[in-house]
């Protein structure tokens, strides 16, 4: 295991569920942080510095010097109607991310993606399968994190859930806080391992606790 670093971060999905926990908590970890915000987000998040995803403009100049860009952005079927799909939130700004961090010096690419998508079925798991696609095959050094359901915010999580994964061992269906994901995430970065895989179920939370002791 490599000693735990404090890398500068770049993080997509800064105003979303994740992104509001993890920012604050690596900052708070003396993690430099960049968040990426789009030009309808500017001033939600300190210190947020604005792109376009569909473009890709201000994506490069902002990864400069950066030891890993964080990837968590990601939609839902509910948000369709304001005009989100699976293929330009999930899939398009992965590549655009992929794209921008091989031209800004290769960082070490984290993306967080969803327990299942392994064995993809449905449309949701499936986009995930893509972007995990694009990032395996893009020659970045990377770690892929598969979380079950997630729980904070305005997530409550299903009653049991997590007692009754633990009692029958299944750590890949157990619930994941918002704080142990973001934990997770940062230990990734810290470490900058594990590389070249996909992590879920007892190897994520492995990366929990790693998160717990930065």
């Amino acid at each position: 295991m490599t000693a735990a670093l404090r890398p500068r971060l770049v993080v997509a999905g800064s105003t979303g569920a994740t992104g509001q926990v993890l920012v604050p908590l690596a900052r708070s970890l003396g993690f430099p942080v960049v968040p990426l915000v789009r030009a309808k987000s500017a001033g939600k998040v300190d210190g947020g510095v604005t792109v376009d995803f569909t473009t890709g403009a201000g994506l490069v100049d902002a990864m400069g010097g950066a030891g890993a860009v964080i990837q968590c952005i990601g939609t839902m079927r509910h948000r369709f109607s304001s005009g989100d799909t699976y293929e330009s939130s999930d899939i398009g700004t992965t590549r655009a991310l992929v794209d921008a961090a091989k031209r800004a010096g290769s960082p070490h690419f984290i993306l967080l993606g969803s327990y299942g998508t392994g064995r993809p079925v449905g449309a949701y798991l499936k986009a995930k399968a893509e972007a995990e696609r694009v990032v395996k095959e893009s020659g970045l050094p990377f770690t892929i994190l598969r979380p079950s359901a997630l729980v904070g915010g305005e997530r409550k999580g299903v009653p049991l859930l997590k007692p009754i994964a633990r009692a029958l061992g299944l750590k890949g269906i157990e619930p994941i806080t918002l704080d142990e994901l973001s934990r997770a995430l940062l230990a990734a970065a810290a470490h900058r391992a594990p590389l070249g895989v996909a992590v879920e179920g007892a190897p994520l939370w492995a990366l929990v606790a790693q998160g717990q002791a930065l």
